[in-house]
């Protein structure tokens, strides 16, 4: 999940200490959700890649 994360939309890396964190708005039975889950694959996930629109329309 961890290489996952780091083109995800939710994603966001502090410039000052280069430290980075999920940012997805989850309520504390959504994040027990996601932890106690048997799924290896965030289920937030939300691809970062802003030119995936473009390369349809190519």
């Amino acid at each position: 999940m961890a290489n996952q994360c780091e083109y995800c939309a939710w994603y966001y890396i502090d410039e000052e200490d280069g430290e980075g964190e999920c940012t997805v708005n989850l309520d504390e039975d959504d994040y027990a959700r996601m932890m106690g889950g048997f799924s290896t694959e965030c289920p937030y996930y939300q691809s970062g890649d802003e030119y995936r629109i473009v390369r349809k329309q190519m």
